[in-house]
């Protein structure tokens, strides 16, 4: 998890190459699993965590219904993913993240909260957008603070490069979102390059959008927006 303020920052996922070695942007580390999130996953797992697979699934047959459905990439320890879905129940949310203590977190609140809207797949994201997401099939795609891999040599490491983004949006229907948040000044002025460099993307700003009303301040976010800390969000449309 990269050192920055918002206490839901995405994990470190694995850059995409469908033809060479990728280079991994997160770093395995095991973490302390609480008996509260070992109870989560024991007891709430199986109902709402999809195994990987290698063939796209059915989000209808997953939900139970038919739903716009949005995608989020490492959601670190849940809190800002569950007051997302709450706040939206007429849509539907996948939350990838590979960290164990994280998705055992979530778990505890879906099960708190008694959100129905969203499912959890515990893998590298690269390979769940690959092999599990049909092309065209996302209303949206959340990637909330992604590990700023902040030193010069390990900037090949940070999650929003142009080979992934090209996957990201061929998952995205026409309409759809991509939204990328960083407070990592450096990282934004990359991730607006890299994003207004796809052709099927839209800026739907000039530069920095402001903050959808539907993406939460974590308490460490504001603690840094007091502080003089930056945020900056990004929020790209299908074309």
């Amino acid at each position: 998890m990269s050192e920055n303020i918002s206490d839901d920052s995405s994990s470190r996922h694995m850059l995409y190459d469908p033809t060479e070695r990728r280079i991994r942007s997160f770093v395995t580390r095991a973490g302390r699993l609480s008996t509260a999130q070992a109870k989560a996953i024991d007891t709430l797992g199986p109902q709402f965590c999809i195994p990987y697979t290698k063939t796209p699934f059915d989000f209808s047959q997953t939900f139970g219904r038919n739903a716009p459905v949005i995608l989020e990439i490492g959601f670190g320890m849940g809190d800002t993913t569950a007051k997302i879905a709450a706040g939206m129940p007429d849509k539907d949310f996948v939350g990838v993240e590979v960290h164990t203590p994280g998705v055992g977190s979530l778990l505890k609140l879906i099960g708190e909260q008694g959100l129905t809207n969203l499912r959890l797949i515990q893998h590298d994201a690269v390979e769940v957008i690959t092999h599990m997401v049909a092309p065209a099939s996302l209303a949206g795609v959340h990637v909330f603070f992604p590990d700023p891999w902040h030193k010069a040599r390990h900037n090949k490491r940070r999650l929003i490069q142009g080979p992934f983004v090209q996957l990201l949006a061929s998952r995205i229907a026409p309409g759809g979102y991509l939204h990328c948040a960083t407070d990592w000044e450096e990282y934004a002025v990359q991730m607006l390059e890299v994003l207004g460099a796809e052709p099927t993307l839209r800026n739907t700003a000039e530069t920095y959008a402001p903050r959808p009303d539907y993406r939460p301040v974590t308490k460490f976010e504001n603690r840094g927006l007091k502080l003089g800390h930056g945020v900056w969000d990004l929020v790209f449309e299908k074309r």
